[in-house]
């Protein structure tokens, strides 16, 4: 038997170790993104093999197969990476986007789960397996998405892009609609229920959906626009308080909605996106630390699902997570993509883009802890397979998307960005924004003094960037190809301004 002294040691050794271990984890995880990016392959897949390499059965050797602390940690994630993402969303895109992605976060994540448990059921799964499955990974995931198009070497043209952000940033209720559904219907199909009752229970259920949808957003809106005016009316001695603000915005944005039965994930997104499309006090900083807690719940939460995956369970479901992981990739996802998209009239080089960028990340490994705190049979082989589908469905488009993007034309010129970045921070509204702009051979501004460019009242050049130089924008400096300039204006003034300049640098 240990002593009280032993025992006291023992426990700061182990999270000591721990923390070492994870440390290590993060550290390579991050030191490799780069070389990801330019591959196009999600980087998250990259965390997912690290945290199974730091299991139980790697060479970490940390033990982790708390499913329920998975799954509340991740959901926790989940609402940080959608909220980075509703901030960095504009509205205009979502306007745009609203019709196809909207079409995809409903019918077509129905539609995918039914061809998957079709083919689940082809191969020899029983029905509560297949239907299990084919909910699971219905949704494509927001933070590979992201990861992918926003952390990527390639810039995808605005109207696939925002259809393929904003589909998974609201795919999520109709998948977890489902995938309670068909655990609640397998529950009460082994406890002995009635398939009309447990038919009659799945339906109720997915009645929910627009339920769910729309007390979402309602919540989200009304919690954004309490956010908003909270911030352009209270100032905090330090500018760190603001994302503590924003931070509490979106955490009861999520609490709120899921008590009156919305979608919390759904509310989230809505806060982030009313934030970003206002007037924001310190605005920079703001979406800076928004971005690197994204990043961070993206680099733990993928870890911590890879603990919870035994690599030997793996190899007896290898050919039937293979098998649909390929069969999601290559029939279910263009299949339904083509049907949604097919009254839009898209051209088919963009329906082609939208179905093979499915990529399916986290979301579907933390609906496939359902089963197993259902204690249904099976649960963690079908947690498993889910493990598989997602790294197959991730791994074989995603590292074609950088030469798809290109083949087919659906990628914009990358701006170059400056050797030096000039930020406004300010702690209340000013009435006015810093924008840079690229001067390149085509623009109105381009080989003019600075002096006869006429800009509207109130706006004036502040800073050029040519090559390593800084130098300040006088009267007599000439603007020069290649040359960045930093313009203050008023928010009402970009669209006269980029008539001289072009588009802002990262539009």
């Amino acid at each position: 038997m240990q002593s009280t002294a032993t025992l006291a040691m023992s426990e700061p050794n182990a999270t000591a170790v721990l923390l070492v271990v994870f440390g290590l984890l993060l550290a390579f995880s991050v030191l490799f993104t780069r070389t990801l990016d330019r591959l196009g392959v999600p980087v998250v897949l990259l965390f997912l093999v690290l945290g199974m390499l730091g299991g139980s059965e790697g060479i970490g050797g940390l033990v982790f197969d708390n499913y329920e602390l998975a799954f509340r940690l991740g959901t926790v994630a989940l609402v940080l990476i959608l909220f980075d993402g509703g901030l960095n969303t504009s509205l205009a895109s979502i306007k745009r986007s609203a019709g196809p992605s909207g079409l995809l976060a409903t019918v077509g994540v129905a539609g995918t789960a039914g061809v998957m448990a079709l083919i689940a059921r082809g191969l020899g799964l029983s029905w509560s397996e297949a239907l299990l499955i084919g909910a699971i990974v219905s949704s494509t995931d927001a933070a590979a998405v992201f990861a992918v198009l926003r952390g990527g070497s390639l810039r995808v043209k605005e109207k696939v892009r925002s259809t393929l952000e904003v589909e998974s940033c609201v795919n999520d209720p109709m998948a977890v609609i489902l995938t309670v559904a068909v655990v609640e219907f397998v529950r009460l199909s082994n406890a002995g229920g009635t398939a009309s009752g447990s038919g009659g229970h799945v339906w109720q259920l997915l009645l929910d959906v627009p339920v769910q949808l729309l007390m979402g957003t309602l919540v989200g809106l009304a919690v954004g626009w309490v956010a908003r005016w909270l911030l352009a009316r209270t100032q905090f001695s330090t500018g760190g308080l603001y994302p503590v603000v924003t931070l509490a915005s979106a955490f009861v944005a999520f609490g709120a909605a899921t008590l009156v039965f919305g979608s919390g994930f759904l509310a989230v997104f809505v806060v982030g996106v009313v934030l970003g499309s206002g007037p924001l006090p310190y605005r920079t900083g703001l979406t800076r630390v928004h971005d690197a807690i994204a990043w961070m719940s993206q680099v733990s939460m993928f870890l911590m699902l890879g603990l919870l995956v035994f690599p030997s369970r793996l190899i007896p479901v290898a050919w039937v997570g293979l098998t649909l992981g390929l069969g999601l990739a290559l029939l279910a996802r263009p299949l339904v993509v083509a049907l949604c998209l097919l009254p839009f009239r898209w051209k088919a080089r963009e329906i082609g883009y939208v179905s093979w960028v499915g990529i399916r990340g986290a979301v579907p490994i933390i609906l496939a802890t359902f089963p197993v705190m259902a204690h249904l049979p099976d649960g963690e082989r079908i947690f498993h397979i889910v493990f598989f589908v997602v790294v197959i469905s991730a791994l074989v488009p995603g590292a074609s998307i950088v030469p798809l993007t290109r083949r087919l034309g659906l990628d914009e010129p990358e701006t170059p960005t400056p050797a030096a970045a000039l930020e406004m921070h300010s702690l209340r509204p000013m009435g006015g924004e810093i924008h840079s702009y690229h001067i390149q051979q085509t623009v109105a501004a381009c080989h003019a003094p600075i002096s006869q460019i006429r800009f509207p009242d109130g706006a004036a050049a502040i800073l050029v960037v040519r090559g390593d130089r800084v130098m300040a924008a006088r009267g007599s400096t000439v603007l020069a190809p290649g040359d960045h300039v930093y313009v203050f204006c008023r928010p009402g003034d970009e669209p006269q301004i980029g008539l001289l300049f072009g588009r802002p640098t990262g539009t």
